[in-house]
């Protein structure tokens, strides 16, 4: 039978690490061919908007889809996973806090390869649960100290501020402008749905690597063409994903600053068939969309660890 997985099961099984360990995994797959993605589609509607990523992982013996809707109300996500060998459904789970960790996860994989290694200070746009994340996967593989982080909600973002603060340990203090969260920092981090550009791309110091993770729609744009143009590598996670939905990067493609062909994909980079980066004053960038074969790959963990706990509500459908 099929297994359910609801938010409290998946709260309590992953962790930034398996998160982690999973999507880099599955990121070098997917550049070896040993994983299939089908970019997002969506189906709109005047008032909910539907959106489906497909996948296909080997490793896993697992394909399936994400499924989630967006609304004035709420925002609900679901992953079904089924066997590849059979073609019955192993499970579903919910997938809030899925989605935001392998988001994370990406964004700190990318971090690994793409960082300085001594990088200690993180500047980051955003102050919702995507950015607690983003904060958490950056720390787990880079000595951070100190992050700033910035937002246009002040009530939230010092709550948010006081909550990271007392889970990490580390210094995470609200700052009350773009520049003073760019300028200085070894690192920048993106999360957010802004349709227009966040900082000055002058306001990069040379060897920052930029974590882009917010601009998943075309109309959604993060980083300006100065900061592009200053990239001496930019990152995606897949450059099919990226030509559909990468806002920050239409506007350099359309002037021919860059082709589609030029991006390195992140898994190429962490199995060596793309390089990272070449010298400490490179400025690197990762534009994170998000990819079904992540979510199929932990989800397909979670749902072993869930066996193994008993967790999970067996469905009368699957077989």
């Amino acid at each position: 039978m099929a297994v359910f997985l609801n938010e409290r099961d998946v709260e309590a099984l992953v962790t930034m690490s398996i998160a982690s360990s999973v999507v880099e995994e599955v990121m070098a797959e997917f550049s070896l061919g040993a994983a299939a993605d089908i970019p997002r589609e969506r189906v709109r509607t005047k008032h909910t908007t539907q959106h489906l990523l497909q996948g296909y992982v080997a490793s896993r013996q697992a394909m399936g889809f994400k499924v989630y809707t967006v609304n004035a109300d709420k925002v609900r996500f679901l992953v079904h996973i089924y066997d590849v060998n059979h073609g019955h459904l192993v499970g579903i789970i919910e997938a809030r806090h899925l989605s935001m960790m392998r988001t994370g996860a990406a964004s700190g994989i990318a971090t690994k390869y793409l960082a300085n290694p001594d990088s200690k200070v993180l500047g980051i746009f955003g102050s919702g649960r995507q950015a607690a994340s983003q904060i958490e996967a950056v720390c787990l593989v880079r000595p951070i100290v100190e992050v700033k982080v910035f937002s246009r909600n002040a009530a939230k973002l010092s709550e948010f501020c006081s909550v990271m603060r007392e889970r990490l340990k580390l210094d995470i203090r609200a700052v009350s402008s773009a520049e003073e969260t760019v300028r200085n920092s070894d690192i920048v981090t993106t999360i957010t749905n802004s349709a227009t550009p966040l900082f000055d791309g002058a306001w990069l110091k040379q060897g920052t690597h930029i974590n882009a993770a917010g601009s998943n729609m075309l109309t959604r744009r993060e980083l300006d063409e100065s900061t592009l143009d200053r990239c001496n590598l930019i990152v995606v996670d897949s450059r099919a994903v990226a030509e559909r939905e990468c806002g920050d990067l239409l506007p350099v493609i359309e002037a021919g600053k860059l082709r589609w062909g030029q991006l390195a994909q992140l898994g190429d980079v962490i199995t060596g068939r793309a390089p990272a980066r070449t010298s400490a004053d490179d400025i690197t960038c990762f534009e994170s969309h998000g990819m079904a074969v992540q979510d199929i790959s932990l989800g397909t963990a979670l749902l072993k660890m869930a066996q193994e706990r008993k967790l999970g509500i067996e469905l009368p459908i699957g077989l």
